[in-house]
Formats: C-alpha cells, sequence, structure tokens
C-alpha cells in the first residue's frame, strides 16, 4: 500500500468572492431560492398553477397574434 503523505496543506487559501463574482452568486442563489419557492407552491396548488400558465400561454398567442396582423401591410388593392 501506499504510505500516507502527511505534508500538510500546500495549496493557496480560497478567497471570499469579491465584486462581479460576489454579485453573480448571490443573484444565482435568490434565483434558486425563487425557483423552489414557485416550484413549491405549484406542488401545494396544482389547479391554480395550471391555470396560471394557461392564462399566460393565451395572453401570449394573443399578444403574437395581434403583433403579426398589425404588421401585414393594409394598404394594397387585392383588385387591380
Amino acid at each position: 500500500m501506499a504510505k500516507e503523505l502527511n505534508a500538510g496543506f500546500t495549496g493557496a487559501p480560497i478567497d471570499p468572492p469579491e465584486g462581479l463574482r460576489k454579485v453573480a452568486q448571490s443573484a444565482v442563489s435568490a434565483v434558486k431560492g425563487e425557483a423552489q419557492s414557485v416550484a413549491r407552491g405549484a406542488a401545494d396548488h396544482p389547479h391554480t398553477a395550471t391555470t396560471v400558465v394557461l392564462a399566460v400561454g393565451f395572453l401570449a398567442f394573443c399578444l403574437g397574434y395581434l403583433m403579426g396582423r398589425s404588421s401585414v401591410a393594409t394598404d394594397h388593392r387585392y383588385w387591380r
């Protein structure tokens, strides 16, 4: 068997995050917490979550439809 190497700590200590890394780490932590809260709420109230998802999907569809209809040029004549 290999002998135990008792050299102690030979690496560099890890510095706590500063600046942008600290902000990014706290933002990721906040997003994870919110996602867990939403998942827990959806698990507790599945009918409400389904209704909310369907309502948002319906509104998004209507908004896309209206935007698509408004982007079509209506100033041309069909009979020339």
